[in-house]
């Protein structure tokens, strides 16, 4: 008896990712002049490019001493494998589809220190509630210092943004502080569920719930708060290394304006941020720097490779030392088994 012929599946979100990839690529390269291009790499000071990757490698360490704190409540955590895991987390999301880093730290994390699965991921949230907070204040501070004319839209739409973001953490805090509403919460929405379901779905959510523990305590609040903004303070310090390096006159204060682009740039959905990262970096500098485009294009590149590929070369490291691959990696899902610990 012969098999049923195998059913072809066409990629879509496959295609559609290397469809957006190409697109952004070709809207940063489609005006760049080669020659341009090769003498503003000469002319580069790799002096300040290679203070730019120790600012980077900086981050990381900011990252997991951050997440240190966030972890408290939930049990001690070394700094060894909370600084690991952050790397192999990152490199993950930089090298493999779907971005899948945010949540195989906790993963990682709950399987190597017997944590909750669960919790560890609401502390994964609670770091991007932080970041965009951090983000959104360091713009709104940095706004009295821009020596150019970034529109008075900009403005208001930084601190509107920013008092937003303020308001989502106050509204963290406060959720955090009633635990017990969220048994509630989902026991009402369970009711609609299958009974293996709403049961699956009333642990997690009361596991996500002790991960908020952090939040209830305001001092915690404020030390996880200074962390991020330290972090992105250093990511700045990045960006502006780079930029002095290729002679864009980029003040310390623009930085936080094109870390704002980057933000966006790197949220399309492109494997590492590759073409959203390099065109929201030339778009802010050409825009509101006066850099001319090749001087942007190889400035954008070089920062590129400056923030993800020491990050990448440690976190494979890391996993070759743990005895990971990217192809283990890629496969690997929290089970129940994972709640390991209350």
């Amino acid at each position: 008896m012969s098999s049923p012929p195998s059913t072809f599946r066409i990629p879509w979100s496959g295609l559609l990712v290397a469809g957006l990839t190409l697109l952004l690529l070709w809207l940063f390269v489609r005006n760049l002049d080669g020659a341009e291009l090769r003498r503003a790499f000469g002319a580069a000071d790799l002096s300040l490019v290679g203070l730019a990757v120790l600012a980077t490698l900086q981050t990381y360490l900011i990252r997991a001493w951050r997440w240190q704190a966030l972890l408290r409540p939930l049990g001690r955590v070394p700094f060894g494998p909370a600084f690991r895991i952050t790397v192999i987390g990152f490199t993950a999301t930089f090298l493999l589809p779907a971005r899948p880093g945010e949540v195989l730290r906790p993963f990682l994390l709950a399987r190597q220190q017997g944590l909750s699965f669960s919790a560890i991921l609401a502390t994964v949230i609670i770091e991007r509630v932080l970041d965009l907070t951090a983000v959104l204040l360091l713009f709104g501070a940095a706004m009295p210092f821009m020596s150019v004319d970034v529109g008075t839209q900009t403005r208001l739409a930084g601190a509107a943004a920013a008092a937003a973001a303020l308001s989502g953490l106050v509204a963290m805090f406060v959720f955090a502080g009633h635990p017990e509403r969220v048994g509630l919460w989902v026991d009402w929405f369970s009711r609609v569920l299958p009974a293996r379901v709403a049961v699956a779905v009333g642990k997690f959510a009361r596991k996500f719930a002790q991960g908020l523990a952090v939040m209830r305590d305001p001092r915690a609040v404020v030390v996880t708060l200074a962390w991020s903004l330290a972090l992105w303070m250093s990511i700045c310090l990045g960006i502006w290394l780079v930029s002095r390096a290729f002679s864009l006159t980029v003040p310390f204060s623009g930085a936080f304006l094109v870390v704002m682009y980057l933000v966006v740039g790197v949220a399309m959905p492109t494997p590492g941020g590759a073409g959203g990262f390099h065109v929201a970096y030339q778009f802010a500098v050409t825009t509101y720097f006066g850099g001319t485009v090749d001087d942007a294009a190889a400035a954008a590149i070089l920062l590129h490779l400056v923030s993800f590929a020491p990050v990448a070369v440690l976190g494979l490291l890391f996993m070759w030392q743990d005895g990971l691959t990217l192809g283990g990696l890629s496969k690997m899902r929290p089970a129940g088994g994972e709640e390991t610990r209350t």
